[in-house]
C-alpha cells in the first residue's frame, strides 16, 4: 500500500493476469454458454455485477470464494469450477513485490511484525482496512477496493488457520491513538486486537510514546521462519517491497527485533494500555 495504505504490498493498480486466471475465466464462460445464459442473465443469479463477471471471464479479476461456489451451483458444473479455482495462482489485490512474501507466510512457523505506520494487515478489521483503501491516492475504483479488501480478509485467516505458528506484533502507540476512520472504527479495531491478545500463540506489544529511542527507528520490518528453519525478512516502502534472504542482513534485523521486544511494553501492560486508549475514544 501507499500510505494511506503502506502495508501488505498493496499497489494502486490491479495486478496483472495469469494463465490460471485466464483458464478459470474460460471455464466459467464455457459453462455459462452451455447453460445458455448471457453475462447479463448470469450475473444476478450469482449475485455479482455484469462488469465483475466480465472481468472474471477475461482473467482480469480474481474470483471470490462466494463467486466460485455460486457459479458452480448455478451452472451445475460437475465440480469443475471448484476444482479449477483450487489452481489459481494470483492472490487478489496483492502487488507483485508482495506475493513471494505472502507465499512464505502461508507456511511460516514463526512470524514477527513491527509496524509504525498503521495497524498491521493481519490485525486489521474489514472496516479499518476499507477506510485505508477508500482514502488511498491515487483514488481506487469500487472494484479495486473490493479486490483489495477481499485479499486483506483472506490473508487474515492465517491467524486462525495456523494455530501452531508463533506470531509476534510490535505496534507503535501513536498508531493506535490515531483515529483512523473515526472513534467508532478505532473502538472496533482495538476490541479486535484485544480479542486476538487472548490467543496463546500470539503476542502483541505496544511500543510506548514515552520510549524516546528504540531499535526499530529505521522503519517497519517483518521476519519469518520456514519449516526448514530458514529465516527471511521483508521491508516495504511507498511503491516497492524487498524480500531479504541474506543471512547477515536477516541476523541484524533479528537482533533489532529482539531488542525491541525488550524495549516495548510487556504483553500484559500492552493490554492495559489498549484498554486505556479504547476508553478514551
Amino acid at each position: 500500500m501507499t500510505d494511506a495504505v503502506p502495508d501488505e504490498g498493496q499497489s494502486g493498480s490491479e495486478p496483472e493476469t495469469t494463465d490460471s486466471l485466464k483458464a478459470f475465466g474460460e471455464v466459467v464462460k464455457a459453462f455459462r454458454k452451455r447453460a445458455r445464459l448471457t453475462q447479463e442473465t448470469f450475473a444476478p443469479r450469482v449475485g455479482y455485477s455484469v462488469p465483475t463477471v466480465a472481468s472474471i471471464e477475461q482473467g482480469r479479476r480474481f474470483p471470490s470464494d462466494d463467486f466460485v461456489e455460486q457459479a458452480e451451483v448455478v451452472l451445475d458444473a460437475f465440480g469443475v469450477i471448484r476444482g479449477t479455482a483450487k489452481h489459481l495462482t494470483r492472490k487478489p489485490g496483492l502487488a507483485k513485490w508482495f506475493r513471494q512474501w505472502a507465499k512464505l507466510e502461508l507456511k511460516a512457523v514463526t512470524l514477527y511484525t513491527y509496524e509504525n505506520r498503521l495497524v498491521p494487515g493481519l490485525l486489521q478489521t474489514p472496516t479499518y482496512a476499507k477506510t485505508l483503501f477508500e482514502k488511498q491516492l491515487p483514488a481506487l475504483g469500487d472494484d479495486e477496493i473490493e479486490a483489495k479488501l477481499a485479499a486483506r480478509v483472506e490473508r487474515k485467516k492465517l491467524l486462525t488457520d495456523r494455530p501452531h505458528t508463533i506470531y509476534s506484533f510490535i505496534i507503535e502507540e501513536h498508531v493506535l491513538r490515531r483515529q483512523t476512520g473515526g472513534p467508532e472504527v478505532m473502538r472496533e479495531q482495538i476490541d479486535h486486537i484485544l480479542d486476538i491478545c487472548a490467543r496463546r500463540n500470539i503476542d502483541i506489544q505496544i511500543m510506548p510514546q514515552t520510549r524516546g529511542h528504540h531499535a526499530g527507528l529505521d522503519g517497519p520490518m517483518r521476519l519469518l521462519e520456514t519449516l526448514e528453519n530458514k529465516w527471511y525478512a521483508y521491508c516495504e516502502g511507498q511503491e516497492n517491497g524487498q524480500l531479504i534472504s541474506d543471512t547477515k542482513v536477516v541476523s541484524i534485523l533479528q537482533k533489532r527485533y529482539a531488542r525491541m521486544r525488550a524495549q516495548a511494553l510487556s504483553a500484559e501492560d500492552s493490554v492495559s494500555l489498549l484498554q486505556e486508549i479504547r476508553g478514551a475514544l
